[in-house]
């Protein structure tokens, strides 16, 4: 876990990338927040499927639905998840990631959002590493804030989190239409069934914050 600052300014206009591992986890961890803050500037980096022929043209549907700008990577994926070096996610990164200073980035935490998936945790851990060294720049860093007992139940947002907002109705319809219907998961699938009704976040103080 991370030190955090409370406070947030959820109606000033922000220029924000949101670094993910996965086509959906925009839509899972933050996509509530997204559609909720219009005046934001969203890129949206997603590491892994660039080349999934099924999964890339629903990210590029869900980037519109978010009136937000993306690209994909195509770091292995495969069902034994491997661990991948460390230099190549974060290289990935710094490829991806259009060499701007944002007013927020948005990523995993390092310790993931469930149990387990190493992608979710790798990416975490590199966009913490390259905001820390100045190798990406960002006035404000949140982790996404979500956990699921070990495995005991679906993942769910962190009520102590910096940041945890309550999706209003209409906005959680969205999301979740975004999940169903333009990702296509089925209503009865994991995906679904997690689709939070209010996100979380770890709210990182300053760019050298140490683990607690």
């Amino acid at each position: 876990m991370f030190k955090a600052v409370a406070g947030i300014e959820p109606e000033n206009p922000k220029s924000v990338a949101l670094i993910i591992a996965h086509p959906d986890d925009e839509i899972l961890w933050a996509g509530g927040t997204i559609l909720s803050h219009p005046t934001w500037k969203c890129f949206i980096v997603c590491l892994c499927r660039g080349n999934d022929t099924d999964r890339a043209p629903k990210f590029v549907q869900s980037l519109k639905a978010l009136n937000a700008e993306g690209i994909m990577g195509d770091l292995d994926d495969g069902p034994e998840q491997l661990p991948l070096d460390e230099d190549e996610v974060a290289g990935l990164i710094q490829n991806l990631l259009p060499p701007v200073h944002y007013d927020l980035i948005i990523t995993h935490h390092p310790h993931g959002e469930y149990t387990k998936h190493v992608r979710h945790e790798e990416t975490g851990k590199a966009v913490i590493k390259l905001w820390q060294t100045g190798k990406i720049s960002a006035s404000e860093l949140w982790t996404f804030a979500y956990e699921d007992g070990n495995k005991k139940y679906f993942p769910k947002p962190v009520e102590t989190a910096t940041v945890f907002n309550t999706l209003p109705k209409d906005i959680w319809l969205k999301k979740y239409r975004i999940i169903t219907e333009t990702y296509g998961f089925k209503a009865d699938s994991w995906e679904a069934e997690t689709t939070p009704m209010a996100e979380a976040f770890w709210k990182v103080s300053d760019p050298y914050v140490t683990k607690h």
